[in-house]
Formats: structure tokens, sequence, C-alpha cells
């Protein structure tokens, strides 16, 4: 005798598939290599990471995999895929409707570096900088704003530390990054701060720095996210974490 599930019930039930299968998907979490972003011994660590980790554990979604990538690469993963979150990213107009948000982990300001033996390369205002060559990330938010300034002489890597590189060997003349990240770049190069002079601050670049989700994440995943955020935030682990990763 065989038995007919009604076509309610059948609709219902593969509704509470979707939705169980949607939750137990992997969460891929990327971000790009920075101060507050490191390798460790093999592992993804950092102020940044550190609290990224704690909040996925506060909200229960235990199952992830983190890692770190060029920055285009990870912003192209969260735009496309689902279930990924992605830190640390600005917060912009642009992107307001791109991607969920789920944190701030603080307010940023970029500048743009110059060598500072290199008398030659003079910047007092925006307008200055585009007699030189600048370096900067592909899809970054510093790229997207030069160039809607008119910038024409950017010149793109994949990671923020080969723009780096290329200010230390001459390729460019001008890096825009925040001071956290040139201190620790000088670091790891081995050279002291001094060698390079801060030039000018790009301020309508300053902004929130953020952990995101990809449009196609559940809201419930977020929501859980979110609120295992807010409350580091609010006991102070945040702020304490990110202060420790400027050098």
């Amino acid at each position: 005798m065989t038995h007919s599930i009604p076509p309610l019930r059948l609709l219902a039930l593969a509704a509470s598939l979707l939705v169980t299968s949607l939750h137990a998907q992997t969460l891929k979490v990327v971000a790009e290599a920075s101060s507050y972003v490191v390798l460790k011994d093999g592992k993804v660590a950092g102020p940044a990471s550190e609290i990224v980790e704690a909040s996925l554990q506060h909200a229960g979604l235990t199952d992830h995999r983190i890692g770190i990538y060029p920055w285009a690469r990870a912003y192209d993963m969260a735009l496309q895929e689902p279930n990924v979150l992605i830190y640390l990213i600005a917060r912009t107009p642009a992107r307001e409707t791109q991607f969920k948000w789920a944190g701030e982990f603080m307010r940023i300001e970029y500048h743009l570096y110059k060598l500072r033996e290199r008398q030659d390369v003079t910047v007092r205002k925006l307008e200055d900088a585009k007699r030189y060559s600048i370096g900067v990330m592909r899809d970054d938010v510093r790229q997207l704003y030069l160039k809607d300034q008119g910038f024409g002489r950017l010149i793109t890597s994949s990671q923020n530390v080969d723009n780096f590189r290329k200010l230390l060997s001459g390729q460019v003349e001008l890096v825009p990054m925040p001071e956290s990240d040139a201190q620790a770049f000088c670091e790891q190069a081995g050279i002291p701060f001094a060698k390079i002079e801060k030039v000018l601050t790009l301020d309508a670049l300053t902004t929130g720095i953020y952990m995101a989700y990809s449009k196609a994440t559940p809201d419930e995943t977020v929501a859980r996210t979110k609120a295992a955020f807010d409350k580091l935030k609010a006991d102070g682990t945040v702020g304490r974490l990110m202060g420790s990763g400027k050098h």
C-alpha cells in the first residue's frame, strides 16, 4: 500500500530542506593581509582575525574556513558567492547595497606616502599628486577613488605590500595606506619608519572598516554574527584588539 504526500506538505518539506542546506554550508571567510590580518605558523591570525573568530564562535557559526587572498579575489568572492564573510572592508556609498554589513571594527584614514629622500616629489594638495605614479590595489577603494578623481598614473598590484616594495624600489613615487600598515611594512622590511614621509591625508576616504557578508548569505547568519560582534564591541574587546594592531 502506497501513501501519497499532499502537495502542500511536499512544498513545506522542500522549503525546510533548502533552509537546512543553506545553514549547513561552510562559511568562507576571506581577507587581505595587513597589519591586522597576518599569517602565523600557517594559520590566519592578527587582531581583526581574532575578533572575527570570536564573533563566529559566539554566534554558534563554528563551521567556517578562513583564508588570506589578494584583495581583488577576496572582494570578487564576496560579491559573487553565497555564505562569504569578508573583512576588513571599507563601507562606502557605492558598496552599501552590495553587501550585508555585520560590524564596524574602527574608523580609518588613508594617507599618501613617499620616500623621504625623494625631495623631487612635492605634494601639497590632491591635484599635485596627479604628477606622480601611485601604487594601488585593483578594485580597492583607494584605486576607485583616485580613478574617479582623474588620476592616470595608477600602478596596480594584487597586494598592498607589493605597492610598498615598489615605493622602496622607486617603481612608484607614492602609495596610499593607513599609518598602521605603513609602520608594519617598514618593520617587516627592517627599515625605520622615518624613511617614508606622509605628504597628504585623503580626507574623502576616511570611513568605517567593517566585516560584511555576501548578499546571498541568509539574514539569520548575518544577524547572529552582528549580535555577537556588538557584544565584543560593547565590552571593549574590539577596541582593545584593534588598538594592538597599531604598531
